[in-house]
């Protein structure tokens, strides 16, 4: 298909008629950012002291939808896209300054690290983990290398390549972090829950009971709330974090295989991709109702935003769609390498690139403005996950390249 689609074609469908299409459905604080004094405690080390919010960003949790927001200096998303203001081009925190840039691919009992200009092996962590992703720490000042098989969590320290003692965490999922940094939120299974842990230590300070399996995650424009989706029960629920309680489910229309999600610019929808009906459903942030649909292909599993908080990336089924979140129309569709569901790794830091890596072992950057390879290297195994490090933005919300 072409890479620019008819807007007719491509539109968000209204609630109505996405419902036509895919069957019935069943409805079911605010604080400044914290950051770290630069040079207090060694890059590698437990975090000691805490300093002032970023110099180059105003934007706080905790905001309301229509609060003016000033632009960033330096450029980054304009004012409406408030939710990513922080993580415009050159906009690298404090603690991840200096930092090298390198991709970070987990493929089993080992975590390839690759400079992404040379594609040269860098460096090979064995965590033991069987790592399946690695997900920056909130402070931005470790990585976390989990694995869903065997439930153990790996910090490593991105500048020195050291490796922590592994920690147990049973039924591991996804990782997360909450806005304000206090905790770590791992999504598990067996039984179905939430747990809270220490951000440092991971040790387990309480669990959220939950009514399904929860995968993928964001928050909401206050911080107030994580937002899961539940591939195998076919919906998405919302759970309040001072409370710790349930808030709001929706079960999407049968047959529904939700993945990941992605909270829009402005704050007011969540976009959710759906395997099964090939493209995003729309959920109202606030009301949390279904709004409409988007199609973009079938297969559709992961998501990531461009670096001028302009375009949502929609990736699978051997499809690359971009969505322009102002008309919510499907601007374009680039053919993959391969045609399968590769894993979304992230955007670059100059928002040039996007990298992906595919189960087959091929690890690629595709050009965000016209879909077409920049550059691909083989590496060994089954990669499962991505992460490019570091990215801009003033913190971590943990997930595969989550930033505020």
């Amino acid at each position: 298909m072409g890479a620019h689609e008819g807007r007719s074609r491509a539109a968000a469908f209204p609630l109505a008629a996405a419902l036509a299409l895919t069957g019935g459905v069943l409805a079911g604080c605010e604080s400044p950012v914290p950051f770290y004094r630069p040079g207090e405690g060694s890059p590698d080390g437990p975090v000691v002291g805490l300093g002032g919010p970023a110099p180059y960003s105003s934007i706080r949790p905790g905001t309301g939808p229509s609060a003016p927001q000033p632009d960033p200096p330096g450029g980054g998303a304009p004012a409406s896209g408030r939710v990513y203001a922080a993580t415009g081009p050159g906009m690298i925190a404090p603690n991840a300054q200096g930092m090298p840039a390198r991709l970070y691919v987990a493929n089993g009992q080992a975590v390839d690290v690759l400079d992404p200009v040379t594609l040269r092996l860098a460096g090979r962590l064995h965590t033991g983990a069987a790592a399946s992703r690695v997900v920056p720490s909130w402070d931005l000042r470790r990585l976390w290398a989990a694995g869903r098989a065997n439930g153990v969590l790996v910090s490593v320290g991105p500048r020195t390549g050291r490796l922590g003692l592994p920690v147990n965490v049973p039924g591991a999922g996804g990782l997360y972090f909450t806005p304000d940094g206090r905790d770590a939120l791992l999504l598990a299974r067996g039984p179905r829950r939430i747990d809270v842990r220490d951000p440092q230590t991971m040790l387990l300070k309480a669990s959220v009971p939950m009514p399904c399996t929860a995968g993928h995650a964001d928050f909401t424009l206050d911080g107030a709330s994580l937002v899961t989706t539940c591939r195998s029960a076919g919906g998405i629920a919302r759970v309040h974090l001072a409370s710790r309680a349930i808030t709001g489910t929706i079960r999407l229309p049968a047959g529904a295989r939700p993945g990941d999600l992605r909270l829009s610019p402005n704050g007011a929808v969540f976009y959710v991709a759906d395997a099964a009906n090939g493209g995003v459903w729309l959920v109202d942030a606030r009301r949390f109702a279904l709004l409409g649909f988007v199609p973009t292909a079938p297969g559709a599993r992961g998501l990531a935003i461009s670096r001028d908080a302009r375009r949502l990336f929609v990736a699978g089924g051997g499809v690359l769609a971009a969505i322009d979140f102002a008309t919510r129309h499907v601007t374009a569709r680039w053919p993959l390498p391969g045609g399968g569901s590769p894993a979304l790794g992230g955007v670059s830091s100059d928002g040039t690139a996007l990298w992906l890596a595919d189960p087959t072992g091929l690890v690629y950057a595709v050009d965000t403005r016209t879909g077409h390879v920049l550059r691909k290297v083989m590496v060994e195994g089954r990669p499962a996950g991505l992460t490019v490090h570091p990215q801009p933005g003033r913190y971590s919300l943990g997930g595969t390249g989550l930033y505020r």
